[in-house]
């Protein structure tokens, strides 16, 4: 019996702990201990000691006083301490593989990215450089004195429970087990598909402290649309990646718009793919073709060729914005959410663009008017997939924290 009090005690202090930190993470004003007690629904007395607990383990610090309470005491604010601990993300895409490492206080201590012709690439030798790459980050945050809590892989396919990257087409990848590279068995990565870590990289303090207001809050749902050589999706209720039962929820690219289109790399006809990811756009403009048409210089050119009001470009980025409406909208319908964030290849084109789809897809959204739907850049573009890796693995700490923390 004694055994059992003690392991529900301590179920209930990591409980209380994880919703401290995510308390802690999310806020946008620095918060003392009686507004932590507040905000949590704990009493003063427990989060007394919780705070002890985690400035005794170098996680929190206290700031500067921030002026006299009603009772004329200060009010003294808990601050995340950076240079403690830390998560690794890994990400294989289509233009490259690299690596990131995120302090918990929400900087960036590294990150480093290859950029590669990624077709038909050979996956043994990829892994092996990324092992490489993640060995010689953690020795470098070893002698910085950090903890490594965890980490995160990001892949553009889709990946089973027990680790298997079912295909990956635009590699040329299928039936990958993961479980054969040195740095999947060595680090344990939480392995997610690409779409799903950029969007978690949108969830302001999701594992990382929030840094101002942010686009969405940390509750919120909206859908994420990512276009690249193909366009990868996730749907974001109440703060979580909807996943589905088998965890393949948010193809987003393979809805179809046209029954009778051109036939898409996964075998069907129409799919938003064909009409909005960078390949086919490139190819669709006559730029380049086939594997050619995957290269950054390439989609840099149909972007030029674009803002000169080439005829061929501007009637390519029209069909892509007709599909892209589309499907916003049929997602918005059955989904019932109103905010879309798109990502990849729209962030480098005028703002006006992102507004149009918006008046585009509000229209054909069954609750308009009552619902006007916000259509808007993301809020992180820069490797949000490599982001959103790093987070997962700093998540592990956030949700199990007495598995990192000495107590006495």
């Amino acid at each position: 019996m004694t055994s059992l009090r003690r392991i529900n005690q301590d179920d209930l202090r990591n409980h209380n702990l994880s919703v401290v930190l995510d308390s802690l993470l999310r806020a946008t004003d620095q918060l003392s201990r009686a507004d932590l007690a507040k905000e949590t629904g704990l009493t003063k007395a427990t989060m007394s000691v919780l705070v002890s607990l985690l400035m005794d383990n170098g996680v929190l610090e206290e700031g500067v006083p921030a002026g006299q309470s009603l009772y004329g005491r200060p009010s003294i604010p808990l601050l995340i301490r950076g240079g403690q601990l830390c998560g690794i993300g890994l990400q294989v895409n289509t233009d490259g593989y690299g690596i990131a490492v995120l302090d918990i206080n929400g900087t960036t201590v590294d990150e480093q990215w290859v950029d590669a012709d990624m077709t038909n690439a050979n996956a043994d030798e990829v892994f092996r450089n990324l092992d490489e790459l993640a060995k010689s980050q953690e020795a470098s945050l070893d002698r910085m004195g950090y903890t490594l809590v965890g980490s995160g892989l990001a892949l553009p396919g889709l990946v089973t429970d027990d680790l298997r990257l079912l295909g990956a087409r635009n590699l040329g990848w299928e039936q990958l087990d993961l479980k054969t590279f040195d740095v999947v068995r060595r680090l344990n990565p939480k392995v997610d598909n690409e779409a799903n870590a950029a969007a978690l990289a949108q969830i302001p303090g999701y594992a990382t402290q929030r840094r101002g207001i942010g686009l969405v809050e940390p509750t919120d749902s909206f859908i994420y649309l990512s276009t690249d050589v193909g366009i990868g999706g996730a749907v974001v209720r109440d703060g979580h990646v909807v996943r589905g039962d088998h965890g393949f929820g948010g193809e987003l690219g393979h809805v179809s718009v046209d029954m009778r289109g051109p036939i898409c790399r996964c075998g069907r006809r129409g799919c938003l793919e064909v009409y909005a990811g960078r390949r086919s756009m490139v190819s669709a403009a006559g730029i380049a073709s086939s594997d050619a048409a995957a290269t950054r210089e390439s989609i840099n050119e149909l972007i030029d060729h674009w803002r000169q009001r080439d005829s061929k470009a501007v009637a390519v980025v029209e069909k892509a914005l007709e599909a892209m409406a589309s499907v916003i909208a049929s997602i918005i319908n059955v989904c019932d959410i109103d905010t879309v964030m798109l990502g990849g290849l729209w962030a480098h084109f005028e703002p006006d663009l992102i507004r149009r789809i918006g008046r585009m897809v509000r229209p054909q959204a069954l609750s308009y008017p009552e619902v006007q739907a916000r259509v808007m850049m993301a809020d992180v573009v820069a490797r949000p997939a490599l982001i959103g890796a790093a987070e997962v693995g700093l998540r592990n700490f956030v949700d199990n924290p007495l598995e990192f923390l000495e107590r006495e």
